[in-house]
């Protein structure tokens, strides 16, 4: 008979809290921020079950104990708290308090630079990961570099990771698709370009792809006019010291950031 009635109340302790569990992101070792959303259920004490928003100062607002400040425990220790509150309060004897991270908004994560819309995205998750984030801020712009920057704070060290976005996607098994802390920025910087003057059908500034060579680089130019003459090409290199390095590329030469390319004028 005692097994009997342990498996009654098991099954009535699924019944209540199965669909929320099934929703819940997984909350590990988040520690609670302001602006999360938990709901806390107490075991056979259906009318203490509330759902409420942390607030600024980190406390919530619950029945019989009051104010109970969690911001900055984790979910586990967060329960602890409120079952010694209900206990030492002398509202319940054993109280089994289960607390569901339900909404994640008290941290967040800036994304700069080369992307659809910068800005600060809350964390819908504790697991949501560099692709997410990114789009969240409508992805790398045209003009956004193939590196992603994430720096943060890990463990109370200082952290940076510079992510390959192609990578991200191409490769398979997604190890650079990090999860995301609260706290971190994410940082497209504008891709490296390299520029082309003199007899070229389209002179001006273009995005280097990755690998390009200077016959790809005059490729995206248009190629030289019928005045041009490619034996007569010539690369402008700055260099660390700031002086420039003058060259006469090959076309499988590969082309660097800031690099200019002059296509000279025939002599014939």
């Amino acid at each position: 008979m005692p097994c009997l009635a342990w498996l009654a109340r098991l099954l009535v302790l699924l019944a209540m809290w199965g669909p929320a569990l099934a929703q819940s992101p997984s909350s590990g070792d988040y520690p609670l921020a302001a602006g999360d959303v938990i709901r806390v259920q107490v075991f056979q004490n259906p009318d203490l079950t509330l759902e409420t928003r942390i607030s600024d100062n980190g406390t919530i607002s619950y029945p019989l104990i009051g104010s109970v400040r969690v911001g900055g425990l984790s979910v586990a220790m967060a329960e602890r708290r409120i079952a010694e509150a209900l206990r030492t309060g002398g509202f319940l004897q054993n109280p089994q308090v289960t607390v569901l991270l339900t909404q994640i908004r008290g941290s967040q994560v800036s994304v700069l630079g080369q992307v659809g819309r910068p800005g600060r995205f809350p964390l819908e998750s504790p697991n949501t990961r560099l692709s997410d984030m990114l789009a969240s801020a409508g992805g790398a712009s045209p003009a956004g570099d193939d590196t992603v920057i994430v720096t943060g704070q890990r463990d109370g060290q200082p952290f940076r990771a510079e992510i390959d976005l192609p990578a991200l996607f191409l490769q398979a098994g997604g190890a650079q698709d990090i999860v995301l802390h609260g706290g971190d920025v994410v940082y497209v910087h504008r891709a490296p370009t390299f520029y082309v003057f003199g007899e070229a059908q389209r002179p001006g500034s273009f995005r280097i792809e990755r690998g390009m060579t200077v016959m790809q680089a005059l490729a995206q130019a248009g190629g030289p006019t019928p005045r041009g003459s490619l034996s007569r090409l010539r690369l402008h290199r700055p260099q660390a010291d700031g002086s420039i390095l003058e060259i006469e590329p090959a076309m499988n030469d590969k082309v660097q950031a800031n690099d200019v390319l002059y296509v000279r004028e025939s002599l014939f």
